[in-house]
């Protein structure tokens, strides 16, 4: 017998899906719906590439922030754009950012390129060593090498024994590439979240390295993600929901390993975020995609009328498009600076007449006080029904 079979019993190396609630396979479902929503997404390239960094901006403060990194997400948006500049004291910060970004973006360039990587003890181990790369460490802290010493984990939780955490990796490896995770035909996206979930378990149990072992366990989650097709933007959520989550994250694998291997609990929680996660950015995509519809809406009702009345409309229609609701009538003049200088010598009686032709034309919903731009109108199938 291994010593890691009678330290750590819960290490089976099995799955069973079979006593997961309905409510896992609908999260499950909808997780599959969205991505493929999110994949077949038209966006301009500037607009896509601005959400690519965003949310790798997103996950990467995530996964650092949870080991105790304080840079904010906007700093790290700025590390991603390569503009983030700060003072020596923080410079470690800094790189340890900069090291889950390079490993991300590696990643990404990796499966772009068609050039997949199987998960092996030697991913792993470079993983680590990317992670751990030119930080400041304790001296029994060996980058990308496997520990030679028993770690405990915050103040309980004691990682696998040091001679079997080899057995252990290459076991979790084999396991992961078999038969358990070979998704039927439709199924490979839920396949692929519950792989990866489940390999940041196992290595979260495993503990193999010295240092880096949740941020290398939630880099092998986006690696996974990535490698399996879903969406870039959507590889990174579960990083981003247990950062977000962080007691419950740690109640959760707390729960995992003293419930003898119940890995349910800990499945539907990283699943619920990753579904929640999914649903925001939806939301941020159909309004990227609704601007760009409305911009094309109202330029081509102003199709070649270009006098100054009629640009100062035009500019008035796109304006009060980006404002989902009524505004009063007299705060429209002020929706951006382009528009309140476009208003600037003209009397009210000019924004009256400007408000009642865009109304006339379709464009806004005009009451006495208030107005509202006609969002519906390029809203192709919603419901029919009186807007309130």
């Amino acid at each position: 017998m291994r010593p890691s079979e009678q330290t750590h019993p819960w290490l089976k190396f099995t799955i069973d899906m079979r006593p997961a609630p309905p409510a896992l396979w609908i999260s499950l479902g909808e997780a599959t719906s969205k991505c493929e929503h999110l994949a077949k997404v038209p966006l301009r390239p500037a607009t896509a590439k601005r959400l690519h960094q965003m949310y790798l901006a997103k996950g990467v403060a995530a996964t650092t922030a949870i080991e105790g990194n304080t840079l904010s997400e906007e700093e790290v948006l700025k590390a991603v754009q390569g503009e983030l500049q700060v003072p020596p004291s923080k410079e470690y910060l800094k790189q340890e950012v900069d090291n889950i970004i390079t490993a991300c973006n590696e990643i990404s360039t990796r499966v772009a390129e068609g050039r997949p990587v199987p998960l092996d003890t030697g991913l792993l181990c470079t993983f680590n060593r990317q992670v751990l790369d030119k930080l400041p460490l304790k001296e029994e802290v060996l980058p990308g090498e496997l520990r030679q010493h028993s770690v405990v984990v915050g103040t309980i939780y004691r990682g696998a024994p040091a001679e079997d955490c080899r057995y252990l990796l290459g076991r979790m490896c084999e396991w992961l590439a078999g038969e358990d995770f070979v998704a039927p035909k439709g199924m490979a996206t839920i396949y692929a979240v519950l792989k990866a979930i489940v390999a940041h378990l196992y290595l979260a149990w495993i503990h193999p390295f010295a240092d880096g072992n949740g941020r290398t366990a939630r880099l092998v989650e986006f690696h996974l993600l990535l490698e399996a097709g879903i969406p870039s933007p959507a590889a990174h959520l579960l990083s981003n929901h247990y950062n977000q989550t962080r007691s419950e994250y740690y109640r959760q694998l707390d729960y995992a390993s003293k419930s003898g291997g119940d890995i349910l609990p800990f499945i539907q929680y990283a699943v619920q975020g990753f579904v929640d996660g999914l649903r925001s950015q939806l939301e941020y995509v159909w309004d990227q995609q609704w601007d760009i519809v409305w911009r094309n809406y109202v330029h081509e009702l102003f199709k070649d009328k270009n006098s100054a009345a009629h640009v100062r409309q035009r500019l008035l229609a796109l304006d009060l498009g980006t404002r989902d609701g009524w505004l009063a009538v007299g705060d429209v003049t002020e929706l951006s600076p382009k528009l309140a200088k476009a208003y600037a010598n003209k009397t009210s009686k000019t924004v009256q007449r400007d408000l009642n032709l865009l109304a006339e034309i379709g464009l806004i919903v005009r009451e006495t006080k208030r107005v509202r731009a006609r969002r519906e109108l390029i809203l192709a199938f919603l419901p029919l029904r009186r807007q309130a």
